[in-house]
């Protein structure tokens, strides 16, 4: 991985471990393009949007807990597997695993792919998932 992706995906880490929001939103760029394909009107462009959605995890998730499971980069884009997890102070949990693609510019993250998605603890196995889609084709 180049070294400015390892630098930024650490910086990122931290942050959010750290529930630090200035040093989380610091490590984007102002103009920052958030894509969520599976999720495709979740979009959305700029850091001042990181900003609103992080001030609400981390108000929500006081515990929450970034896992950077492995990473690896090709260019200036850096593709991080990402466990996070949080017990609310109101019961509720987080539990949510999945992939980043974050392009890199300069020091920061100038757009991002985000494939994140809650665990499913007690969902079906794989067969009822294959004839859920087979049916549904």
């Amino acid at each position: 991985m180049t070294t400015t992706g390892a630098r930024v995906l650490g910086r990122l880490e931290q942050a959010l471990n750290l529930h630090d929001l200035e040093r989380l939103v610091g490590c984007f760029d102002e103009h920052v393009v958030s894509e969520q394909p599976v999720h495709p009107a979740r979009g959305f462009q700029g850091r001042a949007q990181v900003e609103q959605n992080w001030t609400q995890l981390f108000a929500a998730f006081p515990d929450l807990r970034a896992t950077l499971v492995r990473s690896t980069a090709d260019g200036d884009a850096v593709w991080a597997e990402w466990d996070w997890q949080a017990a609310g102070a109101d019961g509720r949990s987080m539990n949510m695993r999945g992939v980043t693609v974050l392009g890199i510019d300069g020091d920061r993250i100038s757009w991002v792919r985000f494939y994140m998605e809650p665990v499913e603890e007690d969902g079906s196995g794989i067969d009822a998932a294959i004839a859920e889609q087979v049916s549904s084709a």
